[in-house]
């Protein structure tokens, strides 16, 4: 069901992994991430598996075959798609991992699952690890130009899109919020209706950011809620609306939160969302 890019679900591109190691050791595979939680992991796998063992394609190559040919590291660059309503917005979910691995099973399928619930769409973006932020955000302009292209054939509308990111893929999806598809290679296409970033230090922004939704841990040592603030702030003073959410006892990479107090930030981000799109 999942032959041909199953390898590209887990965060390594350059390792070789013990196929014998328990789904409750996924979290010793994720250095930058904490609170990961193997029930959360393997429900989220267990909807990729449903929709592919009912018929539904869940993965999507965006580079050409003469791209992939040209630039063979383009082979671990693709998008797993969580179906929400038909012709409902699209949210791409670029999950973080210091651009030296990308974290999808902690902070991409668990929020892509809970946000096909709700009845939107939403892409988890596996972009090349370990070759830079640069390239990893050429990806994902890459990316949203093919489901822009191929938004008929994947069901969805192109109206009123959002970018995720956590960590490192905070980076990537507020830069292309920031400057535009275009800017980093891709299409010349509308800026996203919203940007979601969790625990990141990017502090790059325009005078013309879309709505930003933005969460930290208060223990947070990689991305420290000042250096966030810091950005919010400057963001508010362009205009842009910012909702700010830090949360208690917590430090870098927890993902959902499941049973802390950040449990339930995904959904209320996605209601910023949707609010973002009535504007």
């Amino acid at each position: 069901m999942l032959a041909g890019f199953s390898r590209l679900i887990l965060p390594w591109d350059d390792r070789a992994y013990d196929e014998d190691m328990s789904l409750t050791r996924i979290g010793s595979l994720l250095p930058y991430h904490s609170r990961v939680d193997p029930e959360t992991v393997v429900s989220a796998l267990n909807r990729l598996i449903d929709d592919a063992a009912g018929g539904e394609t869940v993965f999507y190559r965006f580079y050409t075959d003469a791209q992939r040919q040209e630039q063979p590291d383009r082979d671990h660059a693709g998008l797993f798609f969580f179906r929400g309503r038909p012709d409902a917005p699209f949210a791409v979910i670029c999950p973080g991992g210091g651009f030296s691995y990308v974290g999808s099973v902690h902070e991409g399928f668990p929020y892509a699952a809970q946000l096909s619930k709700e009845g939107n769409n939403a892409f988890v973006l596996k972009y090349q690890a370990g070759r830079g932020g640069a390239v990893a955000t050429r990806d994902l302009a890459a990316a949203v130009s093919y489901i822009f292209r191929n938004a008929e054939r994947l069901g969805v509308s192109t109206d009123g899109y959002s970018l995720w990111g956590s960590s490192a893929g905070a980076r990537m999806a507020a830069a292309v919020g920031s400057h535009g598809v275009g800017a980093y290679g891709g299409d010349d296409l509308p800026r996203p209706s919203a940007i979601v970033m969790a625990y990141t230090g990017h502090s790059d922004h325009s005078q013309d950011d879309p709505p930003t939704f933005v969460v930290v841990g208060e223990q947070d040592g990689i991305a420290p809620p000042a250096v966030m603030e810091r950005r919010v702030e400057a963001l508010r003073r362009s205009g842009t609306v910012v909702e700010y959410h830090e949360y208690e006892n917590l430090g870098h990479g927890f993902g959902l939160g499941v049973g802390t107090s950040a449990e339930g930030w995904v959904l209320e981000a996605n209601r910023f969302w949707e609010r973002s799109i009535r504007r």
